[in-house]
């Protein structure tokens, strides 16, 4: 997946957005011109960290794997390899889930 064919540089990560359901819990089907995007997403690839004051290496605090809720209008839309995806900085993620 992106993970072997695209490195993020830095504090940036590579996002996947979750789809999100067709129906209501109500069972009306939502149309895909009424959907929003999803805010949702699984981390597919992450960069090295940025840098302290005295040079020392920060790691990010996301890995690959975690699901994660950003803002709406996060990060830059890409396809990579046929796979839509967000290149979003560490600083957009508002939390992981679970």
């Amino acid at each position: 997946m992106a993970s072997t064919n695209f490195r993020p540089l830095h504090d940036r990560v590579v996002v996947k957005r979750v789809e999100s359901e067709e129906k209501t819990k109500g069972g009306i089907i939502i149309p895909d011109t009424a959907k929003e995007k999803p805010a949702e997403g699984e981390i597919v690839a992450v960069g090295s960290g940025v840098r302290d004051d005295k040079g020392a290496l920060v790691a990010l605090d996301v890995k690959v794997g975690d699901r994660v809720l950003f803002g709406k209008w996060s990060g830059t839309e890409v396809k990579l390899d046929g796979t839509d995806l967000l290149i979003m900085k560490e600083s957009d993620i508002m939390g992981v889930i679970g």
